[in-house]
C-alpha cells in the first residue's frame, strides 16, 4: 500500500523523525523487559523490536548494527547457560541432567563450586535470566539502528556541546580510518604488489598515519574558524548552580531508573527519577548559556514523536502495573518445572509498541521499493505510466526495450 494512502510522510531531513523518540521507545522496552522473566513475552518484544527496526531501517551504516546485537543478545545467553552448567546454580531441582566431577575448593570458597549436579531447575532459570539480559541488549540495539547518531548528538542541549563534538570526530575517525586503507590496498593490487601480509601492513600504514594527521590538521582549523571552545561570561554564583543541579539531577535519575528497573521500589523510583530529570535539564539549560553559538536547523520534535515515544512509554508503564497486579504471570517458577503462559493484558500491552512501525515517516529504502498508481494531473510526467517510487519502467522509444530512469525525489 503506498506511503500516501497510510498518510505516513517519506522520511526527508525536514520530516525525519527525531533521534530521542526512537532511544525512548527502545528505553521502554528494555524496561518493559526488565520487569518479567517470562520467556514467551520476552521473545514478544524482541519480536516487536525486529519488527520495527525491519519496517523503518535505512542503509545508513549504523542501521547495520542491529544483526550485531542479535549476536550480541545470543552469546549472553550461551554464556549465563555455560556458567550454570559448570558453576551451578542458587535455585535447588530434583531433575538431574547429568553430574559432572566437583573439584575440592577451600573453606574461604564456601558458597562456590564447580562441578557438581546439574539440574533442569537451575539450567531453566539461567536460560530465563540470560534471556531478560540479551532481550535489554537487543532493544538498545533497535535504538542504534534506527537513530542516526549525528541527528542524536546534534539535539544536545549546548552544555554537552563540546562533549557532543568529541564524540562525533571519534565515531567519524575509525570508518575514514577503514576507508583509507580499503583505498590503499586497492591501489597497490592496481600497482600489482601485494596487499596481504605485515609488509604490506607496514607500508600502508604511514599513507595512512599522514591522511589522519592532515585530516587532523584541517579539522582544527575548521573548529578554530567556527568559534568551538569560546564560551559567554557566566558569573560565578551560576557556574556553581549549574555544577549542583547537574550532578544532583543525574544521581535522582540513576536512583529513579534503579527503583524502576528493579522488582521492588517501583512506588518511589518514578518520582525520584522525574525529580531528577527536571534539576538534571534546568542545570544543562543553565550550562548551555556559556556556549557561544547557533543551531541550524534543528530537528524537530512533532506528532509522530510523541507518539513513537509514548508506544514505548505506555509499554513500560503497562508491564510495571502488570508486575505489581499478577507478579506470578510475569515470573514463572523453575521449581517445579512449569510450562510458561503467556498473559493476555501484558501481551497486548508489549503489542503497543508496534506503533512505531506505523506512523514513523518511511525510509528512503522502503519508500523507494513501493509500487504508487500512475502519475496523477499534478505529477510532472504525463504518460500515464505505473512507477515505483524511484525508479520507473519505461519502454524506450529506439530500441523497445524497457530500461530504467531515476525520477526526481
Amino acid at each position: 500500500m503506498s506511503a500516501r494512502v497510510l498518510g505516513v510522510p517519506r522520511a526527508t531531513r525536514s520530516t525525519a523523525l527525531h533521534a530521542g523518540a526512537w532511544w525512548l521507545w527502545a528505553l521502554g522496552l528494555a524496561t518493559a523487559a526488565s520487569r518479567t522473566t517470562n520467556p514467551l513475552l520476552l521473545g514478544l518484544l524482541i519480536g516487536v523490536a525486529g519488527y520495527v527496526v525491519a519496517a523503518r531501517r535505512t542503509d545508513a551504516p549504523w542501521a547495520r548494527s542491529y544483526g550485531a546485537f542479535l549476536k550480541l543478545g545470543l552469546l549472553v545467553i550461551v554464556i549465563r547457560l555455560v556458567f550454570a552448567f559448570f558453576l551451578g546454580s542458587p535455585v535447588p531441582g530434583t531433575h538431574t541432567l547429568v553430574t559432572l566431577p566437583e573439584v575440592p575448593l577451600p573453606e574461604w570458597a564456601r558458597g562456590v563450586r564447580i562441578g557438581g549436579r546439574v539440574t533442569a531447575e537451575g539450567m531453566l532459570f539461567a536460560f530465563y535470566d540470560g534471556l531478560k539480559l540479551g532481550t535489554l541488549l537487543i532493544c538498545v540495539g533497535a535504538a542504534n539502528a534506527l537513530a542516526s547518531p549525528a541527528r542524536l548528538l546534534k539535539s544536545l542541549p549546548g552544555a554537552l556541546y563540546e562533549a557532543g563534538v568529541a564524540v562525533v570526530v571519534a565515531m567519524t575517525f575509525a570508518p575514514n580510518l577503514v576507508a583509507d586503507v580499503q583505498r590503499l590496498r586497492a591501489a597497490r593490487r592496481l600497482r600489482g604488489r601485494p596487499d596481504r601480509g605485515v609488509k604490506a601492513l607496514l607500508q600502508v600504514g604511514l599513507p595512512v598515519l599522514e591522511g589522519a594527521l592532515e585530516r587532523s590538521v584541517s579539522l582544527a582549523a575548521a573548529m578554530d574558524a567556527r568559534g568551538y571552545g569560546r564560551t559567554a561570561q557566566v558569573p560565578p554564583a551560576v557556574r556553581h548552580t549549574t555544577t549542583a543541579l547537574t550532578l544532583g539531577g543525574l544521581l535522582g535519575v540513576c536512583a529513579g531508573t534503579y527503583g524502576l528497573l528493579a522488582d521492588t521500589g517501583a512506588a518511589y523510583g518514578l518520582p525520584v527519577l522525574l525529580a531528577g530529570l527536571a534539576a538534571a535539564l534546568a542545570g544543562l539549560w543553565l550550562g548551555g548559556r556559556r556556549s557561544v553559538r547557533s543551531r541550524y536547523r534543528p530537528d524537530r520534535w512533532g506528532v509522530r514523536a510523541w507518539l513513537v515515544s509514548g508506544s514505548g512509554i505506555a509499554v513500560a508503564a503497562l508491564t510495571i502495573w502488570a508486575n505489581s497486579y499478577d507478579p506470578a504471570a510475569l515470573h514463572p517458577p523453575a521449581v517445579p518445572l512449569t510450562a510458561p503462559v503467556l498473559p493476555l493484558w501484558p501481551a497486548a500491552g508489549v503489542l503497543v509498541g508496534l506503533l512505531p512501525a506505523f506512523v514513523a515517516p518511511l525510509p528512503l529504502r522502503a519508500a523507494g521499493a513501493e509500487v504508487e498508481p500512475g502519475p496523477g494531473p499534478g505529477s510532472r510526467s504525463g504518460s500515464g505510466e505505473p512507477g515505483a517510487g524511484r525508479a520507473r519502467v519505461r519502454k524506450s522509444p529506439a530500441q523497445g526495450a524497457p530500461h530504467t530512469k531515476e525520477s526526481p525525489q
